[in-house]
């Protein structure tokens, strides 16, 4: 990009300190703030030396692609611009990655199916660029407000998936997510989500370390697929010539390609467990017969019921996921040792999270899998509808 010619082997364009993704999640000092999940997402992009953005507007992502509009204004982004749709502005973020640039965008809910098409083209292209979803609801009657149903169309697209559960998660992740999509052996995009509203709009205390110091430039030229130049122009970048024809080789390479797609995601798994402290994060009692396992704001609201049912002598512990592509399968097998049944609390209708869990643990665990409690359309999920969940079976087996 054009910045790179005012950049040091210290500094970058803007004047930041190149600091490693270590030093700067784990080890450089941090102040408190009082931020929305928008203007967190703006101070993650401020220390992550990015190249480009594109953006389009729509609740509730509108601040965030605004606040990352206003960087590039100061000079901490190369280039930003806004699209003319949404899937206008997957099809140009696609082609600022493919030509070198570290490159992030944002969208939610209608958003995310006008533009789907793209995102399968984005991980068949093994290109890193990040995207952040703030999740809102897709399902009519229109609404704008919390529902993350549309994760549930994202799931196979080739893209890892990490779910932030509050403000803090989502500055950590951001950051380290460029870091784990441009790993060599990685290299596919990633998606970034958090609730939308519930997160993004809400102010909670967060952690930042100081804004003189950024990220490390990205290295196209260390990825599996060269970037495009003036050697490698878009034409090549398709595969060549034999892919586009209707015989076994086309076919035979298609399909390959899609497996390598899919275990790149897996290579992530040791990098993602890193920098985010494990795939999955328990808290609760460790003897307990019933668990939660859930992520973003239901994880949030399982702990609230499970501290409730702790008053109320009810052992329990909540099973938080942060990554649900790589499926953290493994992890939950282990967590879900001595417990009776499950609940898996969602933000949707239709329960993908708790298909996935009975999909991935289908004859290894003897757990009974309770798909719920579920609210949808921006509902919000008092604790006390999932203890109302909980207490149903609890008394069932006192009068069994």
């Amino acid at each position: 990009m054009s910045k790179r010619s005012d950049m040091t082997k210290t500094h970058n364009w803007s004047g930041q300190k190149l600091v490693s993704t270590d030093y700067m999640l784990f080890e450089a000092p941090r102040t408190k703030h009082f931020m929305t999940g928008s203007e967190v997402l703006k101070e993650a992009v401020k220390r992550c030396t990015v190249d480009a953005s594109v953006s389009y507007p729509i609740t509730p992502q509108s601040e965030a692609a605004h606040l990352i509009g206003e960087l590039w204004a100061e000079g901490y982004v190369g280039v930003y611009f806004r699209g003319e749709n949404e899937f206008g502005v997957m099809s140009e973020v696609a082609g600022c990655a493919m030509a070198g640039a570290r490159t992030i965008t944002t969208t939610s809910g209608p958003g995310t199916l006008r533009a789907m098409e793209n995102f399968a083209m984005w991980s068949g292209t093994r290109a890193s660029m990040q995207l952040v979803l703030m999740a809102r609801g897709i399902n009519s009657p229109l609404t704008i407000q919390p529902d993350n149903l549309e994760v549930q169309y994202l799931l196979e697209t080739g893209m890892m998936i990490w779910y932030a559960e509050n403000v803090q998660e989502l500055f950590d992740m951001s950051i380290a997510a460029f870091t784990v999509a441009e790993k060599p052996e990685v290299h596919v995009p990633i998606v970034t989500v958090v609730d939308g509203f519930f997160v993004s709009h809400t102010r909670e205390a967060v952690e930042l370390p100081d804004d003189d110091i950024a990220l490390f430039p990205y290295e196209p030229y260390k990825s599996p697929l060269p970037p495009i130049d003036s050697e490698m122009p878009p034409g090549r970048f398709l595969r060549d010539p034999f892919v586009m024809k209707s015989n076994y080789i086309s076919y035979a390479t298609h399909a390959s390609w899609q497996w390598e797609v899919r275990s790149a995601v897996e290579r992530s798994r040791p990098y993602a467990e890193h920098y985010l402290k494990g795939l999955v994060h328990i808290t609760g009692d460790e003897d307990a017969e019933i668990a939660f396992i859930a992520c973003g704001t239901a994880a949030n609201q399982a702990k609230e019921a499970q501290r409730e049912l702790g008053k109320m002598g009810v052992k329990t512990k909540v099973i938080k996921l942060r990554t649900i592509r790589p499926f953290p399968e493994q992890e939950i097998i282990e967590a879900l040792e001595g417990v009776k049944h499950a609940f898996v609390p969602e933000f949707n209708v239709v329960g993908w999270l708790a298909n996935e869990v009975r999909h991935s643990l289908y004859g290894k665990c003897d757990t009974n899998i309770v798909n719920g409690p579920r609210v949808a359309g921006g509902m919000s999920m008092p604790a006390e509808a999932i203890i109302h969940e909980v207490m149903e079976i609890v008394n069932a087996g006192k009068g069994a």
